[in-house]
């Protein structure tokens, strides 16, 4: 078989589907010794059947993935019905180690005794949205990984949210890390864009803004937003957002946070997350035009790194991407392949997308195997 190979399907029936991946995986020549596999969450009650079926027809052992509201497959995005995606790929022996479940911190003390030997680390992997700690842990993996580099999502379900490694799992992260010998390049994309300058954090509590630079935190937004009234205000609501900045970085890389309220009396104004005094923040507007200018943007830096066409690849997207922001058919999906080449590639629509050390929100991830 060729060092990375794909299939997918998608029925109205979830029998159907397991029939037909597994009559798909038949026709597939031996070779592979690991898989990526996503299933929609009409999926999630036979997820572990379906995969304990491919590993005892394929005889691969080692899996990772999980669940999502969308999957992708090459340059489809499948949704709604029981569907499931699966890349198959040939990696040199000892060059990769699956992550077992990290629930809490105190699992971090148990990573597996193969990572000590990789140079460095880069590690694909998937978490549960509803873990309050999962933010915690992927810092602290990525702190304990030589040299480390994560990439990934957390599932997204309207059942359970599980994830694979090697087993059906759910409660924290998993998934797979590779040695240096496992050429990768990878980058991300932003959904949002940058309005106004950066502003420091001055006085906040938990999820509120009281203060940006010492100011009135909502007239800060107004201001910057070119808004002037607060009937105004409450009509775009719903397309405004706060970027939480990473720390040492410019205005490119940012967390993008829901505004889920405001306070007009007191000039106050409430996130989806934690905010932190003295840390810089942003204010963030979504367009299909600036969504699409970002992604043709990352496609041409990563394009000018390639040597030719990828060998394989897992794209990472948000929920309120693909269909939700990108007009036409699959079209978020099929601008990775007119830019890049044919090639196989797999992934889901997360609840929070990881790329590096940190979760984002309204991003693309996109990692290619060179």
């Amino acid at each position: 078989m060729k060092q990375f190979m794909s299939i997918r399907s998608q029925h109205e029936d979830v029998s159907a589907v397991i029939d037909d991946t597994l009559r798909q995986l038949a026709d597939i020549p031996p070779g592979a010794n690991f898989g990526f596999i996503y299933v929609t969450d009409a999926m999630a009650d036979e997820f572990g059947s379906l995969l304990r079926q491919c590993k005892s027809l394929t005889g691969i052992r080692q899996w990772t993935g999980t669940v999502g509201l969308g999957i992708i497959s090459d340059d489809v995005e499948l949704y709604e019905q029981p569907a499931a995606s699966i890349m198959l790929a040939h990696f040199p022996e000892q060059s990769f180690a699956m992550l077992p479940l990290i629930s809490e911190a105190k699992d971090l003390d148990g990573l597996p005794p193969a990572l000590q030997t990789f140079s460095t680390s880069f590690a694909l992997i998937h978490g549960d949205p509803l873990n309050p700690e999962t933010q915690q842990l992927i810092t602290g993996l990525q702190q304990r990984l030589e040299n480390g580099f994560l990439v990934g999502g957390l599932s997204s379900s309207r059942d359970a949210h599980y994830q694979v490694a090697d087993d059906v799992l759910n409660g924290g992260i998993s998934g797979v890390v590779f040695s240096e010998e496992v050429g990768v390049l990878t980058n991300l994309t932003q959904g949002c864009s940058p309005v106004g300058a950066k502003h420091r954090i001055t006085k906040a509590q938990e999820n509120v803004a009281f203060t940006l630079d010492d100011n009135p935190a909502l007239e800060v937004m107004m201001q910057d937003l070119g808004i002037e009234a607060f009937d105004a205000l409450q009509q775009q609501a719903g397309n405004i957002f706060a970027g939480l900045c990473i720390a040492g970085s410019d205005k490119s890389d940012y967390r993008v946070r829901n505004l889920v309220g405001v306070d007009t009396d007191n000039k106050l104004f409430a996130i989806n997350d934690y905010l932190t005094e003295g840390e810089e923040l942003l204010f963030c507007t979504r367009s299909e035009e600036s969504a699409e200018q970002d992604m043709r943007l990352m496609l041409e830096r990563l394009g000018s790194r390639l040597g030719g066409t990828p060998k394989g690849g897992v794209y990472v997207s948000c929920l309120g991407r693909g269909r939700e922001q990108f007009p036409g058919e699959s079209r978020e999906v099929r601008m990775i392949h007119e830019a890049l080449g044919d090639f196989p590639l797999t992934g889901f629509f997360a609840n929070g997308e990881i790329h590096h050390d940190t979760l984002y929100g309204y991003t693309g991830v996109l990692t290619l195997f060179t």
